[in-house]
C-alpha cells in the first residue's frame, strides 16, 4: 500500500511539472503582454474616454493605431497579476475613424456588441495565459477589465 501511495504521489508530481510555464515573465504586473515566441511585447495601457449617446455608450481612444502590434490572428497574452482579476478581462475590437479608435456598446447589446471570448489559464503563481478563442481579423483591439475604462490596446496586422 505504501509503495502504491508513493508511486501515485510521484506520478502526480511529474504531471504537475509538465504544466509549468517556462516562458518569459512580464516585467510589470497588471499589464498584458503579447507573447511572440520567447519575446514579450507590452500592450499600450491607457484610459478610454466615455460618452453617452441615445441608447448606447461610446468609448474612444486618441490615435488610430496601437504601438503594440502582432501578426498573429490568435494572439496569446501573458499577464502577471497583483490587482487585476484575469477572469474579468474582456476583449473588444475598435472601429478606426480619422483621429481615434471607437467602440460603441448599446444599452441592449446585440450579437456583435459582446466581447470576444477569451480563454484564461493559470500557468504559475499570479501568472496567466490569455488567448482569444477565435481568430481575430486585422484591426485595432483592446483588453479591458470589466466595468473599467482602463484599456490595453494592440493591433493585429
Amino acid at each position: 500500500m505504501r509503495t502504491l501511495v508513493l508511486t501515485l504521489a510521484t506520478t502526480m508530481a511529474l504531471f504537475a511539472q509538465q504544466d509549468e510555464y517556462h516562458g518569459p515573465i512580464p516585467p510589470k504586473a497588471d499589464v498584458p503582454y503579447l507573447l511572440h515566441a520567447s519575446n514579450l511585447i507590452e500592450t499600450q495601457a491607457t484610459e478610454a474616454k466615455q460618452e453617452t449617446k441615445k441608447g448606447a455608450t461610446l468609448f474612444w481612444i486618441e490615435g488610430t493605431t496601437s504601438a503594440a502590434r502582432t501578426p498573429l490572428a490568435e494572439p496569446i497574452f501573458i499577464l502577471k497579476t497583483e490587482k487585476l482579476n484575469p477572469d474579468k478581462i474582456e476583449l473588444y475590437k475598435f472601429d478606426v475613424t480619422k483621429t481615434r479608435r471607437e467602440l460603441t456598446i448599446k444599452d441592449k447589446p446585440g450579437k456583435n456588441d459582446r466581447p470576444i471570448f477569451l480563454s484564461v489559464v493559470k500557468v504559475g503563481t499570479n501568472l496567466y495565459r490569455i488567448e482569444a478563442s477565435e481568430q481575430l481579423a486585422n484591426g485595432e483591439y483592446s483588453l479591458s477589465p470589466s466595468g473599467s475604462n482602463q484599456v490595453f490596446t494592440f493591433q493585429v496586422y
